[in-house]
Protein backbone atom coordinates (compact mmCIF):
# COMPACT_ATOMS: atom_id res chain seq x y z
CA UNK A 1 0.00 0.00 0.00
CA UNK A 2 1.23 3.66 -1.54
CA UNK A 3 1.88 6.22 1.43
CA UNK A 4 -0.46 8.45 -0.29
CA UNK A 5 -3.20 5.63 0.16
CA UNK A 6 -2.07 5.29 4.12
CA UNK A 7 -2.53 9.19 4.54
CA UNK A 8 -5.78 8.89 2.65
CA UNK A 9 -7.16 6.47 5.40
CA UNK A 10 -5.75 8.69 7.95
CA UNK A 11 -7.56 11.69 6.92
CA UNK A 12 -10.80 9.39 6.43
CA UNK A 13 -10.12 7.96 9.44
CA UNK A 14 -10.16 11.26 11.13
CA UNK A 15 -13.12 12.27 9.15
CA UNK A 16 -15.01 9.13 10.56
CA UNK A 17 -14.31 10.26 14.03
CA UNK A 18 -15.61 13.76 13.46
CA UNK A 19 -18.63 12.58 12.47
CA UNK A 20 -18.51 12.02 8.35
CA UNK A 21 -20.82 9.03 7.56
CA UNK A 22 -19.04 9.59 4.27
CA UNK A 23 -16.15 9.41 5.23
CA UNK A 24 -16.63 5.70 6.99
CA UNK A 25 -18.37 4.78 2.91
CA UNK A 26 -15.26 5.69 1.00
CA UNK A 27 -13.41 3.35 3.74
CA UNK A 28 -15.66 0.26 3.44
CA UNK A 29 -16.01 0.84 -0.62
CA UNK A 30 -11.81 1.19 -0.68
CA UNK A 31 -11.31 -1.79 1.84
CA UNK A 32 -14.03 -4.43 1.00
CA UNK A 33 -12.62 -6.22 -2.00
CA UNK A 34 -9.51 -6.81 0.14
CA UNK A 35 -11.29 -8.04 3.55
CA UNK A 36 -13.91 -10.17 1.18
CA UNK A 37 -10.39 -11.80 -0.32
CA UNK A 38 -9.19 -12.47 3.30
CA UNK A 39 -12.46 -13.45 4.91
CA UNK A 40 -13.20 -15.45 1.83
CA UNK A 41 -10.00 -17.83 3.02
CA UNK A 42 -11.78 -18.91 5.86
CA UNK A 43 -15.19 -18.87 5.66
CA UNK A 44 -16.49 -21.19 2.90
CA UNK A 45 -20.09 -19.67 1.81
CA UNK A 46 -20.46 -16.32 0.10
CA UNK A 47 -23.19 -15.30 2.07
CA UNK A 48 -21.64 -16.06 5.69
CA UNK A 49 -18.43 -13.99 4.16
CA UNK A 50 -20.39 -11.34 3.21
CA UNK A 51 -21.69 -11.55 6.89
CA UNK A 52 -18.13 -11.81 8.25
CA UNK A 53 -16.69 -8.97 6.15
CA UNK A 54 -19.91 -6.78 7.44
CA UNK A 55 -19.25 -7.49 11.16
CA UNK A 56 -15.61 -6.63 10.75
CA UNK A 57 -16.62 -3.34 9.45
CA UNK A 58 -19.02 -2.76 12.35
CA UNK A 59 -16.17 -3.65 14.71
CA UNK A 60 -13.84 -1.45 13.33
CA UNK A 61 -15.95 1.32 13.14
CA UNK A 62 -16.77 0.63 17.33
CA UNK A 63 -13.20 0.25 17.80
CA UNK A 64 -12.02 3.50 15.71
CA UNK A 65 -11.22 5.57 18.58
CA UNK A 66 -8.84 3.46 19.64
CA UNK A 67 -6.70 3.10 16.47
CA UNK A 68 -3.28 4.12 17.49
CA UNK A 69 -1.94 4.30 14.22
CA UNK A 70 1.21 2.07 14.94
CA UNK A 71 -0.05 0.38 12.13
CA UNK A 72 -1.39 1.11 8.72
CA UNK A 73 -5.54 1.31 8.58
CA UNK A 74 -5.15 -1.82 6.33
CA UNK A 75 -3.35 -3.33 8.74
CA UNK A 76 -5.31 -3.04 11.66
CA UNK A 77 -8.54 -3.45 9.28
CA UNK A 78 -7.34 -7.03 7.99
CA UNK A 79 -6.57 -8.21 12.06
CA UNK A 80 -9.58 -7.52 13.12
CA UNK A 81 -11.21 -8.98 9.90
CA UNK A 82 -9.05 -12.25 10.97
CA UNK A 83 -10.04 -12.48 13.80
CA UNK A 84 -14.16 -12.14 13.47
CA UNK A 85 -13.44 -14.78 10.49
CA UNK A 86 -11.39 -16.93 13.31
CA UNK A 87 -14.18 -16.59 15.36
CA UNK A 88 -16.74 -17.76 12.96
CA UNK A 89 -15.28 -20.66 11.73
CA UNK A 90 -14.68 -21.52 15.45
CA UNK A 91 -18.56 -21.61 15.53
CA UNK A 92 -19.01 -23.62 12.43
CA UNK A 93 -18.03 -26.63 10.95
CA UNK A 94 -14.34 -26.43 9.63
CA UNK A 95 -14.50 -26.44 6.40
CA UNK A 96 -11.19 -25.22 4.84
CA UNK A 97 -9.92 -22.68 2.82
CA UNK A 98 -11.52 -21.55 -0.04
CA UNK A 99 -9.18 -22.31 -3.44
CA UNK A 100 -9.75 -19.17 -6.15
CA UNK A 101 -8.21 -19.83 -9.51
CA UNK A 102 -7.84 -15.90 -9.44
CA UNK A 103 -5.13 -16.68 -6.74
CA UNK A 104 -2.70 -18.12 -9.38
CA UNK A 105 -0.95 -15.42 -10.28
CA UNK A 106 1.21 -14.49 -7.07
CA UNK A 107 0.43 -18.73 -6.18
CA UNK A 108 2.47 -19.32 -8.95
CA UNK A 109 5.75 -16.75 -8.58
CA UNK A 110 5.87 -17.43 -4.84
CA UNK A 111 6.17 -21.18 -6.15
CA UNK A 112 8.45 -20.56 -8.70
CA UNK A 113 6.38 -22.31 -11.18
CA UNK A 114 5.07 -22.36 -14.32
CA UNK A 115 0.58 -21.83 -14.65
CA UNK A 116 -0.04 -25.01 -15.80
CA UNK A 117 1.65 -26.57 -13.03
CA UNK A 118 0.54 -24.03 -10.30
CA UNK A 119 -3.00 -24.95 -11.77
CA UNK A 120 -1.99 -28.76 -11.59
CA UNK A 121 -1.50 -29.06 -8.40
CA UNK A 122 -3.80 -25.68 -7.18
CA UNK A 123 -6.42 -27.29 -5.68
CA UNK A 124 -3.83 -30.04 -3.33
CA UNK A 125 -1.72 -27.24 -2.05
CA UNK A 126 -5.09 -24.93 -1.11
CA UNK A 127 -6.34 -27.87 0.85
CA UNK A 128 -3.19 -28.19 2.65
CA UNK A 129 -2.74 -24.49 3.49
CA UNK A 130 -5.05 -25.92 5.87
CA UNK A 131 -2.52 -27.96 7.46
CA UNK A 132 0.08 -25.26 7.87
CA UNK A 133 0.69 -24.25 11.26
CA UNK A 134 -1.79 -21.38 12.64
CA UNK A 135 0.97 -18.54 11.96
CA UNK A 136 2.85 -20.26 8.88
CA UNK A 137 -0.95 -20.37 7.11
CA UNK A 138 -1.77 -16.86 7.95
CA UNK A 139 1.53 -15.81 6.89
CA UNK A 140 1.28 -17.70 3.67
CA UNK A 141 -1.76 -16.51 2.93
CA UNK A 142 -1.93 -12.57 3.59
CA UNK A 143 1.85 -12.34 1.79
CA UNK A 144 0.23 -14.77 -1.19
CA UNK A 145 -3.01 -13.57 -1.77
CA UNK A 146 -3.27 -9.88 -0.65
CA UNK A 147 0.24 -9.00 -0.87
CA UNK A 148 0.75 -7.61 2.87
CA UNK A 149 4.78 -6.54 3.53
CA UNK A 150 5.90 -8.72 6.02
CA UNK A 151 5.95 -5.49 8.26
CA UNK A 152 1.68 -5.66 7.92
CA UNK A 153 1.84 -9.41 8.83
CA UNK A 154 3.79 -9.36 11.82
CA UNK A 155 1.18 -6.53 13.19
CA UNK A 156 -1.77 -9.46 11.80
CA UNK A 157 0.02 -11.88 13.57
CA UNK A 158 1.59 -10.65 16.80
CA UNK A 159 5.07 -11.47 16.21
CA UNK A 160 8.21 -10.00 15.03
CA UNK A 161 9.08 -9.03 11.10
CA UNK A 162 11.60 -11.49 11.10
CA UNK A 163 9.16 -13.82 12.69
CA UNK A 164 6.94 -13.22 9.88
CA UNK A 165 9.26 -14.09 7.46
CA UNK A 166 10.52 -17.10 8.90
CA UNK A 167 6.56 -18.37 9.68
CA UNK A 168 6.17 -17.39 5.45
CA UNK A 169 9.44 -19.04 4.55
CA UNK A 170 8.47 -22.63 6.50
CA UNK A 171 4.96 -22.27 5.18
CA UNK A 172 6.30 -21.98 1.84
CA UNK A 173 8.53 -24.54 1.75
CA UNK A 174 5.91 -27.65 2.80
CA UNK A 175 3.61 -26.15 0.34
CA UNK A 176 6.87 -26.38 -2.43
CA UNK A 177 7.13 -29.93 -1.48
CA UNK A 178 3.58 -30.96 -3.10
CA UNK A 179 4.86 -29.06 -6.74
CA UNK A 180 6.26 -32.29 -8.74
CA UNK A 181 9.50 -31.96 -9.64
CA UNK A 182 9.92 -31.50 -13.40
CA UNK A 183 13.36 -32.99 -13.50
CA UNK A 184 12.33 -36.37 -11.43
Amino acid sequence: MSEGAEDGDISLVERVLAGDRSAADALVREHQPGILRLVRRYVRRAEDAEDVAQRAFLNAFEKLADFRRESSFRTWLYRIAVHVALNHVRGASREGPTADMDDLPAFTSSLETSRLVAAEVWGRVAARLEELPPKQRLAVELRLFHELSFREIAALADCSEDSAKVNFHHGIKRLRGLVPDPNA
